[in-house]
């Protein structure tokens, strides 16, 4: 499968982290345009049923979340893509973002090391802070180690991309963190 955008094989290198932030075509083009990601895809993450289908993760049965596949360069640096993670969406949400409510689409980070995920709970708790001072309740974001990513179908991949005028629900707090 050839990514869209990049106009190149469909392959995850470097450095990795998934993101769910709600639904995936709005969070995989939020992460297409930095400079120094090299690769993005929209999968399903955190749940039990191997190889899921979208049907199956919308039922809300199968555990997974709506996620995107992150990898990046250096100079990139994790921080540079959690500030922009943090502030895309509502992380206080819950079970939902936005319109789109569910499971699936609940805030969840995956990450490939134990130093990455100490960096998105320190960023977490910076930024709960800086929620709470605003009037938000507690940020409800998964943040665990990554155990599996299941690849989704090809007509999700960069659907923004290939749909321009396609629905995007995500939207942040308009609280910015400081990191």
């Amino acid at each position: 499968m050839e990514h869209f955008v990049y106009k190149k094989p469909l392959i995850h290198a470097d450095n990795k982290i998934i993101f769910g932030a709600g639904c995936f075509w709005g969070v995989e083009r939020k992460f297409w345009s930095i400079e120094g990601v090299s690769m993005t895809s929209a999968g399903y993450a955190g749940g039990e049923t191997k190889n899921p289908t979208y049907e199956e993760v919308c039922t809300g049965t199968t555990g997974h979340a709506e996620v995107v596949m992150v990898s990046y360069k250096n100079p990139l640096k994790l921080k540079d893509l959690l500030k922009i993670y943090w502030e895309c969406h509502d992380p206080t949400q819950g079970m939902r973002q936005g319109n789109d409510i569910g499971s699936q689409y609940r805030s969840v980070i995956y990450c490939f090391s134990d130093d990455d995920l100490d960096l998105c709970k320190e960023t977490r708790d910076i930024y709960q802070r800086t929620l709470q001072q605003s009037g938000f309740s507690r940020i409800t974001t998964e943040i665990e180690p990554a155990e599996n990513y299941f690849l989704a179908e090809e007509y999700h991949q960069q659907y923004l991309a290939k749909n321009p005028n396609g629905y995007c629900g995500i939207g942040g707090t308009g609280c910015a963190i400081e990191i």
